[in-house]
């Protein structure tokens, strides 16, 4: 795929695991933004078919691989956190593809701005470099946990291995330009994600 350059406004979004990134991503693209996600993307490049799967397949053998031939992604996780030179392995192999297909996306979307969703955009300098603005849904830790153990069936202490993985609450919050809390309701992210996307139309315009 050819290299495309990306539009002119970017928002990244980004926030734990657990803290809604997903719910206020959906708003925003009801609102009309494009919605770039990236661990949307790992799935497609994950699932049956997928691009990255041969590469997958030769570093990590058939034993990563499920028997519908997506990755076996409860057995790449447990093997991933277990060990951080296998996730390390496995980031190599996926994230050059992700950013390739972010960026093609990207540089496509037809709407006044892109809400690139990255769970580690702000451990990611070359994500964070392509964003003009940076949103951050957060929500107390306690309430993370609970949220993925209800969802995904994870234990408790799988879930706060994939946290301690993750860059710290506070780091991420001084890393924002922008805090959407969601300790709340729906109705309460919802209006701050509207909120939110009409000061970024009159940014992106300006």
């Amino acid at each position: 795929m050819p290299a495309v350059s990306p539009p002119r406004w970017i928002v990244g979004l980004t926030g734990g695991i657990g803290s809604g990134k997903s719910a206020a991503s959906d708003r925003f693209g009801l609102c009309g933004a494009a919605i770039v996600d990236t661990d949307l993307i790992a799935r497609e490049l994950t699932a049956a078919g997928g691009a990255a799967l041969p590469a997958i397949r030769a570093s990590f053998g058939d034993e990563l691989i499920a028997t519908d031939g997506a990755l076996d992604r409860a057995a790449m996780r447990a093997r991933a956190f277990a060990d951080p030179a296998e996730r390390q392995r496995l980031e190599a192999i996926l994230h050059p593809m992700i950013r390739a297909e972010s960026d093609h996306q990207c540089a496509a979307a037809e709407a006044p701005y892109v809400v690139l969703v990255v769970p580690l955009l702000i451990e990611s300098g070359s994500y964070r470099q392509r964003c003009q603005r940076i949103a951050v849904v957060d929500c107390d830790e306690a309430v993370q946990v609970a949220r993925v153990m209800s969802r995904s069936g994870l234990a408790r202490d799988q879930v706060e291995a994939i946290m301690a993985a993750q860059l710290p609450r506070a780091d991420r919050l001084a890393a924002a330009d922008d805090v959407i809390d969601n300790s709340g309701n729906l109705e309460q992210l919802y209006r701050q994600v509207d909120a939110l996307h009409m000061r970024y139309l009159a940014l992106a315009s300006a």
